[in-house]
């Protein structure tokens, strides 16, 4: 079965996605996610000027020999941009193999390894009724894990919490990515922050009692020895996570911050290959994975990482906002459901008109999701409805401190 086509598709149903769609001459199709928000349209470009023509007449059955080829060839390697074509190749040829054999996707990879895949939401609140309210909100969506995210008083705007300011007038935490000429610029003071989250999640624990499961963000904003700070203090509040607490692309920081608590912790968000991961994985610094299907070299990579993971009994957190089109999410739903050590998977629920481009038969019950029984990854890509939705540029915030020093944001 020949690939005779392979056709990149940009559109802003809401926010920007670019898709992969692949045909083989027996007239499947298969569709990847390559979308990397804020800088969707140097992915594009890598697909359509230089995988693209790669494509054409290559077995679509080999998908391990293809993404060898694409990572190989190039010589340049890894990187967030690379990473997410290859992964658009990638999961668009487990969905071609899935629809030839007329299967799910799960399928092909070993099967069921549990009935559902649990989920968490995001809640947030400018202050503690705003919070309170957020999180009541996401346990009547069905949500039975939460992730809390809270602004800081002396602290303008800060990631993570829906009903701040934006410039798009959306959730904050559905797109910080706003429609401005340039990056909008946001606060940021850590000692601040410190003094103020522990005393936010012990009025969470003390509303919603020591069973509901916990998590938190850090966005890559603190240093080792501020991060250790953090994880101790949150013990008390038994988290289930805390998150990127650390730019972890220094691995060896995590050392400091695992002798110094016993918060779980996750990370990766932002990594893209094994090797990220390597020395956090070896030397079991870290609890979860967090990377994405889409950023991380699809479906075949995210398998061999999560296999190396399971060696150290450290489980999957697979990286899933809506940034992550739904043909992103539909890849990690599989491998959730494939995979024995699953832990938990992100979930922001896509807007009405993202749903309008991309229908998919993806299901979220009782706080639980399933990717379906439909052959394939079951998202298909509504091509007209696409049209419709034009890319229009938006950036990510960046922060400042007090004294104008950029920050991780």
């Amino acid at each position: 079965m020949k690939i005779v086509a392979a056709d990149v598709i940009v559109s802003s149903p809401d926010r920007n996605f670019v898709t992969l769609k692949i045909t083989t001459d027996e007239g499947i199709t298969g569709l990847g996610d390559a979308t990397l928000n804020g800088r969707e349209l140097s992915v594009a470009s890598y697909l359509r000027d230089h995988v693209a023509p790669l494509l054409m007449g290559r077995d679509a059955h080999r998908i391990e020999d293809t993404w060898q080829f694409l990572y190989r060839s190039a010589y340049w390697r890894r990187g967030p941009v690379t990473m997410a074509a290859i992964a658009a190749v990638d999961v668009a040829l487990w969905d071609v193999k899935a629809k030839a054999a007329g299967m799910p996707l799960y399928q092909l990879l070993g099967g069921a390894s549990r009935t559902g895949i649990m989920a968490y939401g995001h809640a947030s609140g400018r202050d503690l009724p705003e919070l309170f309210d957020s999180i009541r909100r996401h346990l009547d969506e069905g949500f039975r894990s939460i992730r809390v995210q809270t602004s800081v008083p002396g602290i303008n705007a800060v990631y993570g919490v829906a009903a701040q300011p934006s410039a798009t007038g959306q959730r904050y935490d559905y797109e910080p990515a706003q429609r401005t000429p340039l990056p909008a610029e946001e606060d940021w003071d850590t000692r601040a922050y410190l003094r103020h989250l522990p005393s936010v999640f012990e009025a969470v624990r003390n509303e919603f009692g020591p069973e509901l499961p916990l998590l938190h963000d850090g966005h890559h904003r603190m240093t080792p020895i501020q991060a250790a700070k953090l994880g101790k203090a949150l013990e008390p509040y038994d988290l289930f996570w805390l998150e990127d607490c650390t730019p972890a692309e220094n691995q060896e920081a995590l050392r400091l911050v695992r002798q110094h608590t016993t918060t779980p912790l996750a990370i990766g968000e932002v990594f893209n290959t094994v090797w990220d991961y390597q020395t956090l994985i070896r030397e079991q610094l870290i609890d979860y994975v967090r990377s994405a299907v889409t950023h991380t070299g699809g479906i075949t990579a995210m398998r061999k990482l999560l296999d190396f993971a399971a060696q150290y009994q450290i489980k999957s957190g697979i990286h899933g906002p809506t940034d992550i089109s739904p043909v992103g999410m539909a890849a990690a739903l599989h491998l959730d459901l494939a995979i024995h050590n699953f832990g938990i998977q992100e979930y922001m629920k896509h807007t009405p008109l993202a749903n309008e481009v991309f229908r998919q038969s993806f299901t979220f019950t009782d706080g639980y999701l399933h990717p379906g029984d439909q052959p394939g990854l079951g998202v298909e890509l509504d091509e007209e409805a696409a049209a419709r939705f034009p890319y229009e540029p938006a950036y990510l915030p960046f922060n400042r401190l007090k004294d104008g020093t950029v920050h991780d944001w």
